[in-house]
């Protein structure tokens, strides 16, 4: 059966790797070299963002882009609601 590895694993795995040597670790935790090296890129390019499920850069980047849009937004709505409130009390 295939082991899933969470986030805080996957990362001590990259971390011991590097510290101790990726044949030995992989060996210790049974990790297919293919998969930590998909690790190890996933964590290169996205951070630890990208252990997400099914997360790609592309999602990544799409998700940033709507937050800096709703920022935006919200900051505008705020500056809308003082801009009334001063109306009103003039």
């Amino acid at each position: 059966m295939k082991r899933k590895f969470t986030k805080e694993e996957k990362l001590q795995i990259i971390k011991e790797a590097s510290e101790q040597g990726v044949k030995a670790t992989l060996a210790k935790y049974g990790v297919y070299p293919a998969s930590f090296y998909s690790w190890k890129e996933k964590l290169e390019q996205m951070g630890e963002e990208g252990f997400h499920h099914g997360m790609t850069p592309q999602h990544l980047k799409r998700i940033r882009e709507l937050e800096k849009e709703n920022n935006a937004l919200k900051q505008l709505l705020a500056e809308k609601e003082l801009d009334n409130k001063m109306k009103g009390i003039c």
